[in-house]
């Protein structure tokens, strides 16, 4: 396999692709039979697997030093030339759908894909071309910002990631400074965020209104090519949650404001459950690898093989640095067959966490690796969640390696804020179907909506004497509310499904793992409600799919609290 250094993906030529595409085209033109249009298709997939190499390149340097000029440029020139050529697949993928032999082409790759082309034609026209470079360097500067963020505490600066590590310290006049600092920067910025955030919404509602959507919820919807659902099922999920986890949530609250003797949870204090520091992994970066390896051997042979890949290639970039893009992440370059994760390590549990979420990611993309198409090598993205968050309950045997004595502690508490995730998931998406219904609304009237969110989904959330986040700014630390519009709701679709992997993987843990294991495989072959039940997970758009986890949470953490 090839190392991540010899990876080389040069950008394409327009002028030569357009001349690829028109083969493309003629050839789907000429074609007499269907077989000759899956031939031009698997040609064509080769191209794709190409340039979303590039993509994805480009993208990861940026990510990995947002202050590098010259891979700033190379951004900007990927974002200016993107929209073309989804153009050039837009126009080749409509051809296909009109084609006599679209019947014959589903038989062979399956249904799946023509779903899929279809959402993606309703998605592009060229006179949005210049708004989706706007969009993306609009995003790009939400990153830098977020990036170049430096945060004084107690004689030393921190950046965003760094400093999130003192939410979870024993000490609550350090949590409390860490917290106020952070939102301070927020506060000084505000202005910067609100105008950025103000300027990719007018953009967004313009682009739907030229592609002839009443406004960017149905074009975001397409977008998140959400084939087999709509926003109806998303609203009665949303009041799902509403009654079965905000009263979970609001007793999980009062319990850990018992264990910290305190009479409510304050903003500085969500991220403790106890008295005691949250469990921390026993050792650096290259000790936690180390571990990795062992667990991932033992847990099954192939994802113990996955893993020496990625070390040996170098796929990996888990250490913080200053400079480097906040969050966590997976890609991957479809034409060497390899994924890459993205981390960023603070010394927390929240490390082991985001390690074996992004691996999820990255082991399902490996094992798909060999699908058709590269419309398949990934699901859609609440999917995606499936495989990422399930991977974190999965690996719950070896926590012990991680965390010593510590490691049912660390259990307890996982599942606990797995719980108390949901209701903040849901929080996220509802406010930006409110921010996109009221596109004109004020950078002021867009932080009332979202306390009114945070009373129906987080209503005892406390900020105490922080006055940006309790005037209505905690959005704005959400990276995915600005780069990624309507993803946060999958999180909380796929950590359904994930909380039911971790019950049957109580009762029997083998089966639990070799259906994960055929899931991930699949890849997108399916679309999300098909590959859930295709695992025997109940969809979560099912009235009673939450009452069930919830119920088995609640007795675990009953009789196992922290």
């Amino acid at each position: 396999m090839v190392r991540f250094d010899e990876i080389s993906a040069p950008a394409p030529k327009l002028e030569e692709l357009a001349a690829r595409y028109a083969g493309f085209q003629a050839r789907i033109i000429a074609a007499d039979d269907a077989e000759a249009c899956v031939a031009v298709i698997r040609e064509w997939d080769d191209c794709l697997r190409e340039l979303d190499s590039w993509q994805a390149l480009v993208h990861l340097r940026f990510n990995q030093d947002t202050t590098n000029p010259d891979y700033k440029k190379a951004r900007d020139a990927c974002d200016e030339i993107s929209p073309k050529l989804t153009d050039l697949a837009v126009k080749l993928k409509r051809m296909i759908l009109e084609s006599p032999y679209c019947e014959g082409i589903a038989n062979e790759f399956g249904a799946t894909a023509p779903g899929l082309w279809r959402a993606h034609v309703t998605t592009f026209d060229p006179a949005i071309e210049s708004d989706l470079v706007a969009e993306s360097r609009l995003e790009a500067e939400y990153v830098e910002l977020t990036a170049s963020a430096e945060i004084p505490l107690r004689g030393r600066v921190y950046n965003l990631a760094e400093i999130q590590k003192f939410s979870q310290m024993q000490d609550r006049d350090l949590r409390h400074e860490a917290r106020k600092a952070t939102w301070q920067w927020f506060a000084d910025n505000g202005g910067a965020l609100d105008r950025n955030f103000d300027e990719l919404v007018r953009l967004r509602t313009g682009m739907a209104g030229k592609l002839g959507f009443d406004n960017f919820i149905g074009l975001g919807y397409q977008r998140m090519c959400r084939v087999d659902y709509n926003r109806d099922d998303v609203d009665r999920f949303r009041s799902a949650v509403r009654e079965h986890i905000v009263p979970l949530a609001g007793e999980l609250r009062r319990k850990q404001a018992e264990r910290l003797g305190l009479d409510r949870v304050c903003e500085w204090d969500l991220a403790v459950q106890d008295l005691r520091e949250n469990p921390k992994p026993l050792g650096d970066h290259d000790w936690m690898l180390d571990r990795a390896q062992e667990m991932f051997d033992e847990m099954d042979s192939e994802l113990g093989s996955f893993f020496r890949l990625m070390r040996d290639s170098q796929l990996m970039d888990l250490k913080n640095r200053k400079g480097k893009a906040g969050g966590g992440f997976c890609t991957s370059f479809p034409g060497y067959g390899v994924p890459y994760i993205f981390a960023n390590f603070n010394g927390t549990k929240g490390d082991v966490e985001v390690f074996t979420h992004e691996m999820g990611h990255a082991y399902q993309v490996f094992q798909s690796r060999n699908q058709p198409l590269i419309d398949y090598l990934w699901p859609t993205m609440e999917s995606c969640e499936i495989h990422s968050m399930s991977l974190e309950f999965l690996s719950w045997p070896h926590m012990e390696k991680f965390f010593g004595g510590e490691a049912e502690r660390f259990r307890q508490i996982h599942l606990s804020e797995a719980l108390l995730f949901l209701p903040y998931g849901a929080a996220i998406d509802h406010f930006q179907h409110l921010v996109y219904e009221n596109h004109d609304a004020t950078p002021s009237q867009r932080h009332g909506m979202w306390l009114e969110v945070e009373k129906m989904y987080l209503p005892d959330r406390d900020y105490g004497d922080m006055e940006y986040p309790a005037g209505g700014g905690r959005w704005q630390l959400q990276r995915h509310v600005y780069l990624n519009p309507f993803y946060y709701i999958d999180y909380v679709l796929a950590q359904t499904c994930a909380l039911q992997f971790w019950a049957r993987s109580r009762d029997d843990y083998e089966d639990a793992l070799k259906a994960y294991n055929a899931l991930c495989r699949r890849g997108g072959e399916l679309p999300f409600k098909e590959l859930a039940a295709s695992a025997g997970l109940q969809s979560p758009f099912r009235s009673d799919s939450l009452e069930k986890a919830v119920s088995l949470a609640r007795a675990t953490l009953g009789a196992n609290r922290p």
